[in-house]
């Protein structure tokens, strides 16, 4: 089911402000770009990449399940009002597809034309670098993986990424939940491709637009 069936299918009869307001952020959304969660041990963290990518016009939310704790069908998972709870009904709005394997994930992507990277706090014997160094334009489809809670992203990820992309970070304790470092690097790839995307039509600066489109939306006053 696409992004778009998601949505549409809870619609009422005539246009709904959900409706209008699923119409306003269409042209906001960074298309083509993808957040994969690695073998997720709590449907906290599952609900809290779900909600920072809704809020941030991510298009897709892969998860790699190993041990099979989600559905293979999402609507049976989005329909359970924990979740909807969790994530502050962003389940409902978002499109999210699951994987048995970290393999299975990356062919998929692979076989249509997405480049990966991968996130860690650590360098992980591969290209590394900080989040504000990093051009997140450049290819015209994008993973993003954020590893398990509490190992982290996997080596075979590592191997089969790009490269690693990490915060900086100036604490004593050098950590942070999932939710907020997801929230933060998709804070960041979603600004600059929602940037370029605003200029060019095509990858690598061409078909660029005579008159920019916008990057946010009106604040409405209430």
């Amino acid at each position: 089911m696409s992004e778009e069936e998601t949505i549409n299918q809870d619609e009422p009869k005539g246009k709904s402000r959900m409706r209008r307001r699923a119409d306003a952020i269409k042209a906001f959304r960074c298309r083509h770009l993808v957040a994969v969660i690695e073998a997720p041990s709590d449907p906290v963290n599952i609900a809290a990449i779900i909600r920072n990518v809704n809020a941030l016009g991510v298009e897709k939310v892969y998860i790699v399940d190993p041990g099979r704790h989600i559905p293979d069908d999402w609507e049976e998972f989005r329909a359970r009002r924990s979740m909807n709870k969790l994530s502050v009904s962003a389940s409902k709005w978002s499109y999210v597809k699951r994987f048995d394997s970290t393999d299975e994930c990356f062919d998929h992507l692979e076989s249509r034309g997405y480049a990966s990277i991968v996130t860690s706090p650590h360098v992980k014997g591969k290209k590394s670098i900080f989040l504000h160094e990093g051009d997140y334009t450049t290819a015209s489809k994008l993973a993003v993986w954020f590893g398990n809670e509490s190992r982290g992203i996997s080596d075979r990820a590592v191997e089969r990424s790009g490269m690693c992309v990490a915060i900086p970070m100036f604490g004593m304790i050098e950590s942070m939940n999932l939710g907020t470092s997801s929230g933060i690097i998709l804070y960041e790839v979603a600004r600059q491709r929602r940037e370029y995307q605003s200029r060019f039509r095509k990858r690598g600066g061409r078909g660029e637009r005579a008159e920019p489109l916008p990057t946010t939306m009106a604040v409405v006053q209430n």
